[in-house]
């Protein structure tokens, strides 16, 4: 049995075995129409994610794996509930009108088509409010739908209203980058996910608890997802090596991921505050894992 000291998630991370290397500040770039920038591998970059991928070049990314904001805000304070700490989301990046977000997931999902490889993987994370949403202007672009994932989470919060079931699921579209008709070869690791599901064909029904305190030590994110969660979409999606992009990197959980699975990165997101609790949680895990060898 490993003593390890970082956040427990699928698997342990592949790469014990390296020297430490700092992660790199984030950064802040001069975005103009005119000038190309080839994203930097393990960067995260600080702006509009669609003005910054606007800037990069077409066909770059193996894999998009992102969480966008689900609209939940509105012109209303958040809920809570009198025995937790849970707020529902009311910052001002998560408020749109309908029409405002239609464009907004319009703009931001044809650029990620645009910088991901012809049939590549691009996953979002969704619920309720907008997955119909994202789901609808994917079929307008004639994008293909290869699964929907469920992620059920066996702790929930409680519904504090009282005038409906408690809401306990929230759902990832998984698109090829292609058209129905052109799409095919898609990664899919298949024989992996069966082992982890104990030499069963994995279903689309994942049962995972909400984002434990222990990887928020950094900081919180009031929509930030468990590590082990990423990890498997990691793991499913995409092979060693390849580069995966989140353009909503929130306080990074998909980049550690990739990070722990020797997949290269690349985040984009606009709040300097999660930038910097991305980067902690990055960097300190990169420090401590190297202290803790695997088992034999």
């Amino acid at each position: 049995m490993s003593m390890s000291n970082w956040a427990k998630g699928e698997v342990d991370p592949i790469d014990l075995d390296k020297e430490y290397e700092p992660v790199a500040r984030p950064l802040s770039v001069l975005v103009t129409p005119e000038n190309i920038i080839y994203p930097l591998h393990h960067q995260l970059y600080t702006g509009d994610s669609v003005a910054i991928m606007k800037a990069w070049p077409s066909d770059y990314f193996e894999a998009c794996i992102t969480d966008p904001p689900y609209n939940i805000a509105k012109d209303r304070k958040g809920l809570s509930w009198a025995f937790s700490s849970h707020v529902t989301i009311q910052d001002d990046w998560d408020r749109f009108t309908g029409s405002e977000y239609e464009t907004f997931t319009a703009d931001w999902l044809s650029e990620v088509c645009r910088v991901t490889k012809p049939n590549g993987n691009i996953f979002i994370f969704g619920s309720y409010h907008n997955i119909y949403t994202i789901g609808a202007i994917a079929a307008r672009m004639d994008l293909r739908v290869i699964n929907s994932i469920i992620w059920a989470k066996p702790n929930a919060q409680p519904n504090i209203t009282c005038r409906m079931f408690t809401e306990s699921t929230e759902q990832i579209l998984w698109l090829c980058n292609n058209t129905n008709k052109k799409a095919k070869k898609w990664t899919y690791n298949y024989q992996h996910m069966k082992e982890l599901n104990g030499g069963k064909q994995m279903r689309n029904y994942w049962e995972i608890p909400l984002t434990p305190q222990r990887e928020r030590v950094h900081g919180k994110h009031p929509s930030q997802k468990p590590l082990r969660l990423m990890e498997r979409l990691v793991l499913a999606g995409t092979h060693t090596g390849d580069c995966v992009l989140d353009c909503f990197t929130g306080s990074g959980s998909t980049l550690l991921a990739c990070d722990r699975l020797e997949r290269k990165w690349v985040g984009i997101e606009r709040d300097p505050v999660y930038c910097d609790i991305a980067h902690k949680r990055i960097d300190e895990e990169r420090r401590q894992r190297r202290l803790f060898p695997a088992s034999p």
